[in-house]
């Protein structure tokens, strides 16, 4: 199984493993703004949004683990694709679908 989310196609596997990173190089009050995204994408049978307060939120999340400096390059790019994604969705101020 995998996401769409607005943006790249991404498999469950790489979600995993990406929220496995951003847990690593996050604060834990970084990361509980995240933790429920990557929750969803391992466990949801089917579709499911993302409120746009939560997506900023998320953005600026995405981008704070992408420019850590423990961050795995690979997965910083995943991670940045991810914010500029929310980003589009919280400045159009439409949930994020993921599909």
């Amino acid at each position: 199984m995998g996401w769409s989310n607005g943006g790249a196609y991404r498999s469950a596997g790489a979600m995993h493993e990406l929220g496995q990173h951003m847990a690593h190089v996050l604060p834990a009050g970084e990361w509980r703004a995240v933790q429920s995204l990557f929750r969803s994408a391992q466990w949801a049978d089917g579709p499911f949004e993302i409120a746009p307060a939560d997506t900023r939120r998320m953005a600026a999340v995405f981008r704070a683990a992408a420019g850590h400096r423990l961050m795995p390059r690979e997965w910083a790019v995943s991670a940045d694709e991810l914010a500029a994604v929310a980003e589009q969705h919280a400045t159009r101020g439409v949930p994020w679908e993921w599909r």
